[in-house]
């Protein structure tokens, strides 16, 4: 029984670990933007941290990422080098003449 306890502790452990890594976000702070945009590319959608309480998800100009009625609308987000030009899911706002 006494051999048990330290195992099922590192087991619990790993998995706690496993989960906190897993839950980890990419922070575009910490990335050049062309690692953003190559990551939202790849990935098609990526949800990135733009701050100490920010995150957004942010999708490739054209595809099937965003749900009707909305659309990839441009954004900017901090990177490691400056601000990265990106897109994320909006509603398109129509302006009538009038």
């Amino acid at each position: 029984m006494s051999n048990r306890i330290p195992t099922l502790l590192v087991t619990a452990g790993a998995i706690l670990a496993a989960t906190v890594v897993a839950d980890a976000r990419p922070d575009s702070r910490s990335m050049s933007c062309a690692q953003v945009q190559a990551m939202i590319q790849s990935h098609r959608a990526v949800v990135l941290t733009t701050g100490p309480n920010t995150y957004d998800r942010y999708v490739r100009q054209f595809g099937h990422e965003c749900d009707w009625p909305e659309v990839p609308m441009s954004a900017y987000i901090p990177s490691r080098d400056g601000t990265c030009p990106v897109y994320r899911c909006e509603e398109p706002i129509y302006r009538f003449p009038g």
